[in-house]
């Protein structure tokens, strides 16, 4: 084995070097000798492996070994579950394609946990693993029903995802009655062949209300109830921002108005437009959050671990303590705001033309509502329109610009997904009330447009000026998938043509389908066939968007990606004043974060979507027995989703309660076909259903078929 000459630092690449260059796993002593450590340093490089194989760039053998993954067909990567007990591992390098991992060979790996995998072998080019260690635990909370056998009580995971059984430690239960719906801290988990083990910390009189399956998700998803002691004693000493001195470019004089929902309480943004003789000049300015949040700090450091605010109805987990995300960050009208700014010049047809970035103050001049722009702006609503007077002249040319964008955009081959989100209305006592579809507004447009100019224009500076950042990237889909969503347009009565994957071809698509009955329907499915958009240390575009350079920048105050971003382009500034005075994060610090923050918000989106599907079930429990028209949204070999059109509320027909002949499901065709009756029940089609069964503690609604008379026969 060839020596190095002896090295000042120990670091990670130097290790990992050493152990390429070996082309085989090496022990602590060889990899002492090798790097001519003394005493002293030892010590060191036993911190740098544990590092090491808690990110999965190494793995230690049993021998005690220490080797590179690939090197041994082995993959790194997070295990992300179905609720069938099979799973995938979610590759962390870039580019790579999920590995399938079948249910027997997950082993004692846990939805969430990241893992290393063994590649057994490829089925159709689709590799297939077998979990083989567990680097890290990610499930730290269980929730699930509890039991007892001979004076053993265990808690079943209601989750599917975690089809186990969790033995209770020290179990002292006066009130508490079997199958009591709980949640359960992980004191010990599966190894040599033991069960795992858990602590009771909260139980659940049933899930009966928005607050109570708002705490079942939270726990169960293990999201932060509170900050850190450091934290709050760490956020008493940051004080608001001292103007003299600051250097910051004075924009307090632009009319900058700040436009959201009508609950928000964080602003993170606000916008001016003004005309000049070659086309437009738009403002964006974003609240300074890193001015306040230092690199390091305990308020850094939680902010990073949560990684996004949380969002449910009329509540919020957030990322930063209220004094910062609602008060001296948060662009509240008439006070003064320290800001980023993004000033772009555009051409009076919509091309950029110059963007210059700067430190600044603004003060907002109103709060506004993207219904209350939407009644001024679009419906001319007479009463708003005064109102909002002293702002029409701006708020017109906020919608001149936003329309030349957005045509600009979809020429270029954007894909604007029409899919609404269900907006869940409750009353004042936080009794749901109804849940229907949000209504997207060309005022949403008006933001939308600006934020994406904006977020391309910090992500192209700093990619010209080659400063390591986070992009948000958003690869092209697999052909595989794209086969299947194909298919799918077959058994429609659309007009289309073979799929070629380009964004121009799939926007036109979108747009015909646009004011049909099926444009939900061909939205939602195109949108599983793509892949998730995450961030990345390698910039490698964003095909949603059409956009070959794309970050985040615009939202520092609710995801951390955007305050990277925010430290990278300050730094970017310092550099080219030639007043830098530190480094900014290398590529591979940048890259492993990138990996976390994805989770993260794969874990918020899970949470969020969880707690939505739980007040839907919730909503239709008093409504048992009542009929409503629906549309089938989805067909399988058990049965058919029906979407209803009362209400934006997905439940299903189960394949066993169609009495009337045997259903064949024909998953090609993704219909049921009846043999005797000839009967087809196919995506698209409009039903009428029975509400039968609403179960928030199961997360499940079931529905009869009334009548047929819109379905075909063959």
């Amino acid at each position: 084995m060839k020596k190095t000459n002896k090295i000042s630092v120990i670091n990670k690449e130097d290790i990992q070097k050493i152990l390429k260059e070996s082309k085989r796993p090496l022990s602590l002593k060889e990899l002492e000798k090798t790097l001519q450590l003394d005493k002293a340093e030892r010590q060191k490089i036993r911190t740098v492996l544990k590092d090491l194989l808690k990110e999965g760039s190494l793995i230690m053998l049993k021998n005690g070994l220490y080797g590179i993954p690939r090197e041994m067909n082995l993959k790194s990567g997070t295990l992300w579950c179905t609720r069938s007990g099979n799973g995938f591992l979610i590759p962390e390098k870039d580019g790579e394609k999920d590995i399938f991992i079948p249910s027997g060979s997950i082993k004692h790996a846990f939805h969430g946990d990241k893992v290393i995998a063994r590649i057994e072998h490829s089925v159709r080019g689709k590799k297939e693993g077998k979990i083989i260690k567990v680097i890290e635990r990610k499930t730290k909370n269980i929730t699930g029903y509890l039991k007892v056998l001979k004076n053993i009580w265990y808690v079943v995971s209601e989750d599917r995802k975690i089809p186990r059984h969790f033995i209770v430690e020290n179990p002292s239960f006066e009130k508490i009655s079997q199958d009591a719906l709980v949640a359960a801290k992980i004191v010990k988990y599966p190894e040599d062949g033991k069960d795992p083990t858990c602590k009771i910390i909260k139980v659940f009189n049933g899930l009966n209300d928005v607050k109570s399956i708002t705490q079942f998700v939270a726990f169960k998803h293990n999201l932060p109830q509170r900050f850190k002691k450091a934290v709050d004693t760490e956020i008493k000493e940051i004080t608001p921002f001292d103007e003299s001195g600051t250097g910051r470019v004075d924009l307090r004089s632009l009319k900058h108005v700040t436009i959201d929902g009508e609950s928000a309480k964080d602003f993170d943004d606000a916008v001016f437009v003004e005309k000049t003789v070659k086309g437009y000049d738009l403002y964006v300015s974003i609240a300074d959050v890193s001015h306040y949040v230092r690199p390091g700090t305990a308020v850094d450091i939680e902010a990073y671990q949560r990684g996004t605010s949380v969002y449910f109805p009329r509540t919020v987990i957030p990322m930063l303590p209220k004094i910062l995300s609602n008060v001296m960050c948060s662009l509240n009208p008439n006070e003064d705001r320290l800001t980023m700014t993004v000033k772009m010049s555009f051409t009076k047809e919509g091309s950029l033309k110059g963007a210059s970035f700067f430190e600044s103050i603004i003060r907002s001049a109103m709060r506004l509502t993207y219904k209350k722009v939407e009644m001024a702006l679009i419906e001319r609503d007479k009463r708003t329109i005064k109102e909002l007077n002293e702002l029409m002249p701006e708020l017109e040319l906020m919608k001149e610009l936003a329309e030349i964008l957005a045509e600009k955009r979809e020429q270029r081959g954007s894909l604007d997904f029409d899919l609404p989100e269900p907006e869940v209305l409750l009353d004042i006592e936080g009794g749901v009330t109804g849940i229907v579809r949000s209504e997207r507004l060309f005022a949403h447009r008006i933001i939308e447009e600006f934020m994406i100019s904006a977020n391309e224009a910090v992500a192209k500076y700093l990619f010209s000026n080659k400063i390591p950042a986070l992009y948000r990237i958003h690869e092209r889909p697999d052909r595989e998938k794209l086969i299947d969503f194909e298919r799918l347009l077959h058994n429609l009565p659309l007009r289309h043509k073979k799929i070629d994957a380009s964004a121009q071809q799939l926007q036109s698509l979108l747009k015909g389908v646009s004011g049909t009955q099926y444009e939900y329907l061909v939205n939602k499915a195109l949108l599983k066939s793509m892949k998730q958009a995450k961030y990345s240390a390698s910039n490698k575009g964003h095909f949603g968007l059409a956009s070959e350079c794309y970050l985040h920048f615009t939202s520092p105050i609710r995801r951390y990606p955007d305050l990277v971003c925010h430290r990278a382009l300050k730094y970017a500034l310092s550099r080219n004043s030639g007043t830098e005075k530190t480094r900014f994060l290398p590529e591979q610090e940048l890259e492993r974060m990138a990996i976390h923050l994805s989770e993260r918000e794969r874990i918020s989106m899970e949470a969020e979507r969880e707690i939505e599907d739980r007040i839907k079930v919730f909503f239709m429990k008093d409504k048992i027995g009542d009929i409503y028209e629906g549309l089938i949204s989805h067909v399988t070999s058990f049965g058919i989703f029906v979407e209803l059109l009362d209400y934006f509320v997905e439940g299903i027909v189960l394949l066993s309660e169609l009495h009337d002949d045997y259903y064949i499901f024909q998953e090609d065709k993704f219909r049921l076909f009846g043999r005797k009756t000839k009967k087809i029940y196919r995506v698209g089609d409009k039903v009428k259903v029975r509400v039968t069964f609403a179960d928030t503690e199961q997360n499940r609604l079931h529905f009869s078929l009334v009548r047929d008379r819109n379905v075909t026969t063959d």
